[in-house]
Protein backbone atom coordinates (compact mmCIF):
# COMPACT_ATOMS: atom_id res chain seq x y z
CA UNK A 1 0.00 0.00 0.00
CA UNK A 2 1.21 3.32 -0.90
CA UNK A 3 2.13 6.04 2.00
CA UNK A 4 -0.79 8.35 0.85
CA UNK A 5 -3.00 5.32 0.34
CA UNK A 6 -2.23 4.66 4.20
CA UNK A 7 -2.37 7.95 5.41
CA UNK A 8 -5.70 8.06 3.44
CA UNK A 9 -7.42 4.83 4.73
CA UNK A 10 -6.00 5.75 8.53
CA UNK A 11 -7.47 9.23 8.51
CA UNK A 12 -10.67 7.66 6.75
CA UNK A 13 -11.23 5.17 9.76
CA UNK A 14 -10.24 7.44 12.67
CA UNK A 15 -12.62 9.89 11.18
CA UNK A 16 -15.60 7.35 10.96
CA UNK A 17 -14.94 6.76 14.88
CA UNK A 18 -15.05 10.49 15.64
CA UNK A 19 -17.63 11.74 13.46
CA UNK A 20 -20.41 10.63 15.05
CA UNK A 21 -20.60 12.59 17.94
CA UNK A 22 -19.83 16.00 16.31
CA UNK A 23 -22.48 15.26 12.96
CA UNK A 24 -25.11 13.95 15.71
CA UNK A 25 -25.34 16.99 17.86
CA UNK A 26 -25.06 19.36 15.02
CA UNK A 27 -28.08 16.98 13.07
CA UNK A 28 -29.96 17.04 16.88
CA UNK A 29 -29.85 21.01 16.94
CA UNK A 30 -31.06 20.85 12.81
CA UNK A 31 -33.74 18.77 13.95
CA UNK A 32 -35.12 20.32 16.90
CA UNK A 33 -37.49 22.18 14.18
CA UNK A 34 -37.63 19.58 11.94
CA UNK A 35 -39.16 17.06 14.35
CA UNK A 36 -41.79 19.08 15.10
CA UNK A 37 -44.01 22.04 14.45
CA UNK A 38 -42.52 25.37 17.39
CA UNK A 39 -43.06 28.35 17.48
CA UNK A 40 -40.11 29.28 15.64
CA UNK A 41 -39.73 31.49 12.88
CA UNK A 42 -38.41 30.45 9.13
CA UNK A 43 -35.58 32.97 10.02
CA UNK A 44 -34.47 31.55 12.92
CA UNK A 45 -34.65 28.01 11.62
CA UNK A 46 -32.44 29.02 8.60
CA UNK A 47 -29.62 30.62 10.79
CA UNK A 48 -28.97 26.73 12.46
CA UNK A 49 -26.20 25.25 10.55
CA UNK A 50 -23.46 22.73 11.96
CA UNK A 51 -21.54 20.09 10.38
CA UNK A 52 -18.06 17.66 10.53
CA UNK A 53 -14.73 17.51 9.20
CA UNK A 54 -14.08 14.71 6.96
CA UNK A 55 -11.09 14.08 5.25
CA UNK A 56 -9.22 16.84 3.57
CA UNK A 57 -12.69 18.81 3.89
CA UNK A 58 -15.93 19.46 5.57
CA UNK A 59 -19.43 18.52 5.42
CA UNK A 60 -21.90 21.98 6.11
CA UNK A 61 -25.69 20.88 7.45
CA UNK A 62 -28.24 23.40 6.81
CA UNK A 63 -31.83 22.89 7.96
CA UNK A 64 -32.70 21.00 4.77
CA UNK A 65 -29.63 20.24 2.90
CA UNK A 66 -26.00 19.79 2.90
CA UNK A 67 -23.11 19.68 0.87
CA UNK A 68 -19.12 18.04 1.31
CA UNK A 69 -16.26 20.42 0.08
CA UNK A 70 -12.58 18.48 -0.46
CA UNK A 71 -9.32 20.05 -1.37
CA UNK A 72 -7.87 17.81 -3.96
CA UNK A 73 -3.76 17.31 -3.58
CA UNK A 74 -3.49 19.83 -6.90
CA UNK A 75 -5.36 22.12 -4.72
CA UNK A 76 -8.97 22.10 -6.42
CA UNK A 77 -12.16 22.58 -4.26
CA UNK A 78 -14.69 19.94 -5.12
CA UNK A 79 -17.90 19.68 -3.73
CA UNK A 80 -21.12 17.29 -3.70
CA UNK A 81 -24.55 18.53 -2.04
CA UNK A 82 -28.28 17.25 -1.57
CA UNK A 83 -31.12 18.79 0.02
CA UNK A 84 -32.04 16.66 2.79
CA UNK A 85 -35.71 15.23 2.61
CA UNK A 86 -37.26 15.22 6.18
CA UNK A 87 -37.71 11.16 7.85
CA UNK A 88 -40.75 13.01 9.84
CA UNK A 89 -42.61 14.04 6.90
CA UNK A 90 -42.38 10.90 5.39
CA UNK A 91 -42.95 8.89 8.60
CA UNK A 92 -45.22 10.50 10.76
CA UNK A 93 -44.76 7.90 13.72
CA UNK A 94 -40.96 9.47 13.51
CA UNK A 95 -42.04 12.72 14.90
CA UNK A 96 -42.85 11.37 18.41
CA UNK A 97 -40.45 11.86 21.64
CA UNK A 98 -37.82 9.35 21.50
CA UNK A 99 -38.34 8.13 18.61
CA UNK A 100 -37.33 11.34 16.61
CA UNK A 101 -34.14 10.79 18.13
CA UNK A 102 -32.92 7.65 17.34
CA UNK A 103 -34.15 8.81 13.96
CA UNK A 104 -31.80 11.89 13.75
CA UNK A 105 -29.00 9.14 15.37
CA UNK A 106 -29.82 6.85 11.68
CA UNK A 107 -30.02 9.19 9.17
CA UNK A 108 -26.91 11.35 10.85
CA UNK A 109 -25.05 7.91 10.50
CA UNK A 110 -26.03 7.23 7.01
CA UNK A 111 -24.98 11.17 6.18
CA UNK A 112 -21.61 10.33 7.76
CA UNK A 113 -21.03 7.51 5.93
CA UNK A 114 -21.80 9.46 2.79
CA UNK A 115 -19.07 12.27 3.26
CA UNK A 116 -16.40 10.31 4.49
CA UNK A 117 -16.95 8.04 1.06
CA UNK A 118 -17.14 11.23 -0.97
CA UNK A 119 -14.05 12.84 0.87
CA UNK A 120 -12.17 9.64 1.08
CA UNK A 121 -12.57 9.33 -2.71
CA UNK A 122 -11.66 12.81 -3.75
CA UNK A 123 -8.68 13.78 -1.16
CA UNK A 124 -6.55 11.77 -2.96
CA UNK A 125 -7.68 11.30 -5.93
CA UNK A 126 -4.99 13.52 -8.05
CA UNK A 127 -2.12 11.51 -6.46
CA UNK A 128 -3.64 8.07 -7.22
CA UNK A 129 -4.52 9.76 -11.29
CA UNK A 130 -0.47 9.94 -11.05
CA UNK A 131 0.80 6.96 -9.72
CA UNK A 132 -1.44 4.75 -12.27
CA UNK A 133 -0.79 6.98 -15.19
CA UNK A 134 3.43 6.77 -14.38
CA UNK A 135 4.98 4.02 -11.85
CA UNK A 136 8.55 3.03 -11.72
CA UNK A 137 9.37 -0.74 -12.69
CA UNK A 138 13.15 -1.93 -13.21
CA UNK A 139 13.00 -3.13 -16.77
CA UNK A 140 13.64 -6.53 -17.81
CA UNK A 141 13.49 -8.47 -21.82
CA UNK A 142 9.46 -8.87 -21.38
CA UNK A 143 9.12 -5.37 -19.91
CA UNK A 144 10.89 -3.95 -23.02
CA UNK A 145 9.51 -6.54 -25.50
CA UNK A 146 6.17 -4.76 -24.45
CA UNK A 147 4.48 -7.88 -22.55
CA UNK A 148 2.17 -7.71 -19.33
CA UNK A 149 0.51 -4.21 -18.98
CA UNK A 150 3.45 -1.98 -19.62
CA UNK A 151 4.21 -0.31 -22.95
CA UNK A 152 7.02 -1.48 -24.82
CA UNK A 153 10.09 0.25 -25.26
CA UNK A 154 12.30 -0.19 -27.93
CA UNK A 155 15.88 1.17 -27.00
CA UNK A 156 17.50 2.48 -23.58
CA UNK A 157 19.38 0.55 -20.80
CA UNK A 158 17.84 -1.60 -17.97
CA UNK A 159 17.64 0.88 -15.14
CA UNK A 160 14.18 2.19 -13.16
CA UNK A 161 12.22 4.77 -15.10
CA UNK A 162 8.72 5.80 -15.42
CA UNK A 163 6.27 3.71 -17.59
CA UNK A 164 2.33 4.80 -18.42
CA UNK A 165 0.33 1.70 -17.50
CA UNK A 166 -3.26 1.28 -18.08
CA UNK A 167 -5.72 3.09 -15.98
CA UNK A 168 -8.02 2.26 -13.77
CA UNK A 169 -11.84 2.63 -14.99
CA UNK A 170 -13.45 5.75 -12.82
CA UNK A 171 -16.30 3.25 -11.83
CA UNK A 172 -13.44 0.72 -10.35
CA UNK A 173 -11.93 3.58 -8.62
CA UNK A 174 -15.30 4.73 -7.31
CA UNK A 175 -16.41 1.03 -5.89
CA UNK A 176 -13.07 0.98 -3.81
CA UNK A 177 -13.54 4.06 -2.47
CA UNK A 178 -16.98 2.76 -1.56
CA UNK A 179 -16.11 -0.61 -0.20
CA UNK A 180 -13.49 1.34 1.36
CA UNK A 181 -15.93 2.99 3.62
CA UNK A 182 -17.55 1.04 4.12
CA UNK A 183 -15.14 -1.28 5.94
CA UNK A 184 -14.06 1.80 7.88
CA UNK A 185 -17.70 1.99 9.01
CA UNK A 186 -18.22 -1.87 10.05
CA UNK A 187 -14.80 -1.51 11.80
CA UNK A 188 -15.74 1.78 13.66
CA UNK A 189 -19.17 0.25 15.06
CA UNK A 190 -17.27 -2.94 15.76
CA UNK A 191 -14.76 -1.24 17.54
CA UNK A 192 -17.14 0.93 19.27
CA UNK A 193 -19.14 -1.68 20.59
CA UNK A 194 -16.38 -3.61 22.08
CA UNK A 195 -14.38 -0.46 23.62
CA UNK A 196 -17.11 1.30 24.84
CA UNK A 197 -20.00 -1.24 25.78
CA UNK A 198 -18.49 -4.54 26.39
CA UNK A 199 -15.31 -3.80 28.04
CA UNK A 200 -16.14 -1.38 30.57
CA UNK A 201 -18.95 -3.61 31.53
CA UNK A 202 -16.81 -6.52 31.96
CA UNK A 203 -13.82 -4.75 33.70
CA UNK A 204 -16.23 -2.79 36.38
CA UNK A 205 -18.02 -6.37 36.87
CA UNK A 206 -14.57 -8.12 37.65
CA UNK A 207 -13.89 -5.15 40.02
CA UNK A 208 -16.89 -5.12 41.82
CA UNK A 209 -16.30 -8.84 42.59
CA UNK A 210 -12.40 -8.53 43.13
CA UNK A 211 -13.30 -5.49 45.78
CA UNK A 212 -16.26 -7.09 47.66
CA UNK A 213 -18.34 -4.50 47.04
CA UNK A 214 -20.90 -7.38 45.40
CA UNK A 215 -21.26 -11.11 44.64
CA UNK A 216 -22.17 -12.84 41.81
CA UNK A 217 -25.63 -13.15 41.57
CA UNK A 218 -25.49 -17.26 40.10
CA UNK A 219 -25.92 -19.63 43.38
CA UNK A 220 -22.77 -21.14 42.19
CA UNK A 221 -20.69 -18.30 42.48
CA UNK A 222 -22.11 -17.31 45.87
CA UNK A 223 -20.61 -20.50 47.17
CA UNK A 224 -17.55 -20.65 45.24
CA UNK A 225 -14.47 -19.60 46.44
CA UNK A 226 -11.86 -16.76 45.53
CA UNK A 227 -9.50 -17.96 42.34
CA UNK A 228 -6.70 -18.28 44.32
CA UNK A 229 -8.45 -21.01 47.06
CA UNK A 230 -8.39 -24.27 47.12
CA UNK A 231 -12.10 -24.96 46.10
CA UNK A 232 -11.61 -22.85 43.14
CA UNK A 233 -8.21 -24.91 41.88
CA UNK A 234 -10.10 -28.32 42.57
CA UNK A 235 -13.12 -27.08 40.32
CA UNK A 236 -10.34 -26.26 37.88
CA UNK A 237 -8.79 -30.07 38.44
CA UNK A 238 -12.17 -32.07 37.98
CA UNK A 239 -10.92 -33.55 34.61
CA UNK A 240 -7.57 -34.28 35.79
CA UNK A 241 -8.45 -35.95 39.61
CA UNK A 242 -5.08 -37.44 40.06
CA UNK A 243 -3.36 -34.25 39.93
CA UNK A 244 -2.47 -32.31 43.02
CA UNK A 245 -4.03 -28.32 43.00
CA UNK A 246 -0.47 -26.97 42.65
CA UNK A 247 0.43 -29.34 39.64
CA UNK A 248 -2.85 -27.54 37.72
CA UNK A 249 -1.55 -26.40 33.99
CA UNK A 250 -1.68 -22.70 34.80
CA UNK A 251 -4.15 -22.16 31.80
CA UNK A 252 -6.91 -24.34 33.91
CA UNK A 253 -6.03 -22.05 37.14
CA UNK A 254 -6.62 -18.63 34.92
CA UNK A 255 -9.56 -20.24 33.15
CA UNK A 256 -10.86 -20.39 37.10
CA UNK A 257 -10.06 -17.30 37.90
CA UNK A 258 -11.32 -16.06 34.60
CA UNK A 259 -14.77 -17.53 35.05
CA UNK A 260 -15.38 -16.65 38.34
CA UNK A 261 -14.68 -12.97 37.71
CA UNK A 262 -17.34 -13.20 34.87
CA UNK A 263 -19.81 -14.29 36.98
CA UNK A 264 -22.63 -11.45 36.61
CA UNK A 265 -23.27 -8.87 39.37
CA UNK A 266 -26.71 -7.34 39.08
CA UNK A 267 -25.88 -3.27 38.02
CA UNK A 268 -26.44 -0.57 40.62
CA UNK A 269 -26.51 2.93 40.59
CA UNK A 270 -22.87 2.57 41.67
CA UNK A 271 -21.79 -0.09 38.66
CA UNK A 272 -23.32 2.00 36.00
CA UNK A 273 -21.44 5.24 37.90
CA UNK A 274 -17.58 3.38 37.85
CA UNK A 275 -18.77 1.55 34.22
CA UNK A 276 -19.62 5.32 33.18
CA UNK A 277 -16.46 6.21 33.97
CA UNK A 278 -14.51 3.45 32.40
CA UNK A 279 -15.94 4.48 29.08
CA UNK A 280 -15.37 8.04 29.23
CA UNK A 281 -11.53 6.91 30.40
CA UNK A 282 -11.13 4.86 27.56
CA UNK A 283 -12.93 7.67 25.16
CA UNK A 284 -10.31 10.23 26.55
CA UNK A 285 -7.74 8.00 26.04
CA UNK A 286 -8.36 7.22 22.44
CA UNK A 287 -9.24 10.60 21.29
CA UNK A 288 -5.39 12.24 23.23
CA UNK A 289 -4.13 9.17 21.28
CA UNK A 290 -5.22 10.03 17.73
CA UNK A 291 -4.41 13.87 18.29
CA UNK A 292 -0.83 12.57 18.06
CA UNK A 293 -0.84 11.12 14.56
CA UNK A 294 -0.49 13.90 12.07
CA UNK A 295 -3.33 12.76 9.44
CA UNK A 296 -5.91 12.69 12.29
CA UNK A 297 -4.53 16.09 13.00
CA UNK A 298 -5.28 17.54 9.76
CA UNK A 299 -8.57 16.15 10.45
CA UNK A 300 -9.09 18.15 13.61
CA UNK A 301 -7.75 21.39 12.02
CA UNK A 302 -10.69 20.88 9.58
CA UNK A 303 -12.96 20.09 12.82
CA UNK A 304 -11.80 24.06 13.77
CA UNK A 305 -12.32 25.06 10.68
CA UNK A 306 -15.86 24.09 10.88
CA UNK A 307 -16.88 25.79 14.12
CA UNK A 308 -15.33 29.04 12.99
CA UNK A 309 -17.25 28.54 9.96
CA UNK A 310 -20.33 28.33 11.76
CA UNK A 311 -19.63 31.38 14.49
CA UNK A 312 -19.38 33.57 11.31
CA UNK A 313 -22.78 32.83 9.72
CA UNK A 314 -24.30 33.04 13.40
CA UNK A 315 -22.78 35.99 13.96
CA UNK A 316 -24.19 37.37 10.85
CA UNK A 317 -20.98 37.94 9.69
CA UNK A 318 -19.83 38.28 5.60
CA UNK A 319 -18.46 34.43 5.40
CA UNK A 320 -15.07 35.54 4.45
CA UNK A 321 -11.72 34.01 5.81
CA UNK A 322 -11.06 37.15 6.99
CA UNK A 323 -13.76 37.24 9.37
CA UNK A 324 -13.55 33.10 10.15
CA UNK A 325 -10.02 33.69 11.27
CA UNK A 326 -11.14 35.28 13.97
CA UNK A 327 -13.95 33.48 15.84
CA UNK A 328 -12.91 30.85 18.09
CA UNK A 329 -12.36 27.18 17.31
CA UNK A 330 -14.54 25.68 20.03
CA UNK A 331 -18.02 25.86 19.81
CA UNK A 332 -21.22 25.09 22.59
CA UNK A 333 -23.38 23.20 20.30
CA UNK A 334 -20.29 20.68 19.39
CA UNK A 335 -20.98 16.90 19.92
CA UNK A 336 -18.55 16.77 22.71
CA UNK A 337 -20.41 18.87 24.50
CA UNK A 338 -22.75 16.67 24.83
CA UNK A 339 -21.47 13.49 25.78
CA UNK A 340 -21.89 13.79 29.78
CA UNK A 341 -25.91 14.04 28.42
CA UNK A 342 -25.49 10.69 27.04
CA UNK A 343 -23.36 9.18 30.15
CA UNK A 344 -25.81 10.34 32.84
CA UNK A 345 -28.64 8.60 30.92
CA UNK A 346 -26.87 5.75 30.14
CA UNK A 347 -26.22 5.18 33.89
CA UNK A 348 -29.92 5.58 34.97
CA UNK A 349 -31.15 3.63 31.85
CA UNK A 350 -28.48 0.94 32.33
CA UNK A 351 -29.80 1.07 36.27
CA UNK A 352 -33.32 0.54 35.43
CA UNK A 353 -33.13 -2.34 33.03
CA UNK A 354 -30.51 -4.83 34.50
CA UNK A 355 -30.80 -8.64 34.68
CA UNK A 356 -28.48 -11.32 36.01
CA UNK A 357 -26.86 -12.35 33.10
CA UNK A 358 -23.15 -10.83 31.99
CA UNK A 359 -24.35 -11.49 28.28
CA UNK A 360 -27.84 -10.89 28.41
CA UNK A 361 -26.50 -7.11 29.67
CA UNK A 362 -24.37 -6.43 27.44
CA UNK A 363 -26.94 -7.38 23.97
CA UNK A 364 -29.22 -5.10 26.06
CA UNK A 365 -26.84 -2.25 26.59
CA UNK A 366 -25.75 -2.06 22.62
CA UNK A 367 -29.95 -2.85 21.79
CA UNK A 368 -30.64 0.55 24.16
CA UNK A 369 -28.00 2.96 22.20
CA UNK A 370 -31.33 4.19 20.04
CA UNK A 371 -33.39 4.51 23.29
CA UNK A 372 -30.45 6.59 25.19
CA UNK A 373 -29.89 8.20 21.91
CA UNK A 374 -33.43 9.34 21.63
CA UNK A 375 -33.86 10.02 25.55
CA UNK A 376 -30.62 12.48 24.94
CA UNK A 377 -31.81 14.64 22.66
CA UNK A 378 -35.25 15.48 24.03
CA UNK A 379 -32.64 16.83 26.86
CA UNK A 380 -30.54 18.83 24.42
CA UNK A 381 -33.64 19.66 23.12
CA UNK A 382 -35.14 21.59 25.95
CA UNK A 383 -31.48 22.54 27.04
CA UNK A 384 -31.01 24.22 23.33
CA UNK A 385 -34.08 26.58 23.55
CA UNK A 386 -32.23 28.44 26.63
CA UNK A 387 -28.69 28.15 25.03
CA UNK A 388 -27.83 31.18 27.88
CA UNK A 389 -29.12 29.11 30.93
CA UNK A 390 -27.16 27.59 33.53
CA UNK A 391 -28.13 24.36 32.54
CA UNK A 392 -27.06 24.37 28.49
CA UNK A 393 -23.55 26.17 30.02
CA UNK A 394 -23.42 23.08 32.58
CA UNK A 395 -23.95 20.76 29.50
CA UNK A 396 -21.57 22.18 27.24
CA UNK A 397 -18.57 23.34 29.41
CA UNK A 398 -17.14 20.03 29.55
CA UNK A 399 -16.95 19.37 25.50
CA UNK A 400 -15.46 23.05 25.22
CA UNK A 401 -12.68 21.87 27.48
CA UNK A 402 -12.33 18.09 25.57
CA UNK A 403 -12.46 20.55 22.05
CA UNK A 404 -8.66 21.65 23.06
CA UNK A 405 -8.09 18.22 22.21
CA UNK A 406 -10.61 17.51 18.78
CA UNK A 407 -9.93 20.69 17.38
CA UNK A 408 -6.72 22.43 16.28
CA UNK A 409 -6.18 26.25 14.36
CA UNK A 410 -6.69 26.00 10.88
CA UNK A 411 -5.05 27.93 7.82
CA UNK A 412 -6.74 29.95 5.49
CA UNK A 413 -6.73 26.73 2.74
CA UNK A 414 -8.96 25.11 5.29
CA UNK A 415 -11.40 27.38 6.10
CA UNK A 416 -11.48 28.24 2.76
CA UNK A 417 -13.06 24.61 2.36
CA UNK A 418 -15.57 24.92 5.44
CA UNK A 419 -16.78 28.51 3.79
CA UNK A 420 -17.20 26.70 0.38
CA UNK A 421 -19.04 23.88 1.65
CA UNK A 422 -21.03 26.23 3.93
CA UNK A 423 -22.31 28.28 0.73
CA UNK A 424 -23.00 25.23 -1.20
CA UNK A 425 -25.04 23.88 1.50
CA UNK A 426 -27.30 27.23 1.81
CA UNK A 427 -27.86 27.45 -1.73
CA UNK A 428 -29.68 24.37 -1.93
CA UNK A 429 -31.75 25.48 0.82
CA UNK A 430 -35.57 25.25 -0.83
CA UNK A 431 -35.21 29.22 -0.49
CA UNK A 432 -31.60 30.03 -1.04
CA UNK A 433 -29.61 31.97 1.58
CA UNK A 434 -27.81 35.30 0.33
CA UNK A 435 -24.68 35.02 1.37
CA UNK A 436 -21.62 37.25 0.33
CA UNK A 437 -19.99 35.19 -2.64
CA UNK A 438 -16.35 36.47 -2.26
CA UNK A 439 -13.68 34.63 -4.70
CA UNK A 440 -11.65 31.67 -2.94
CA UNK A 441 -8.18 32.27 -3.60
Amino acid sequence: MHLKEAGNQRAQETSALLYSGDELNHSLILNLNQASETNVSANEKDLIVGGQAVVEGVMMRTPNAFAVAVRRPDGQIVHTGAQLPKWSDRYKILRLPVLRGAAVLVQSMALGVKALNYSAGEAFAGAQEQEQEAVQVVLTPAVVEGEGDFAGITGGVPGLIPIPTKKQPKDELKRGATASAAGSIIFALIFNVLLFIVAPLVLTNALFIAAGWSVPTTSSAQTSATPNSSSATTQATTNAPNQAPEQTAWYRRAWAGARYYLHPVRPSVGFNLIDGMIRMSFFLIMIFSFSLLKDIRRVFEYHGAEHKTVFTWEKGLPLEVAHAKLQPRQHPRCGTSFLMVVMLVSIVLFSIVKFDSLLLNMLTRIALVPVIAGLSYEIIRMSAKREGSLVFRLITLPGLWLQNITTKEPDEQQLEVAIYALKESLKLEPQPQEVVMTPLS
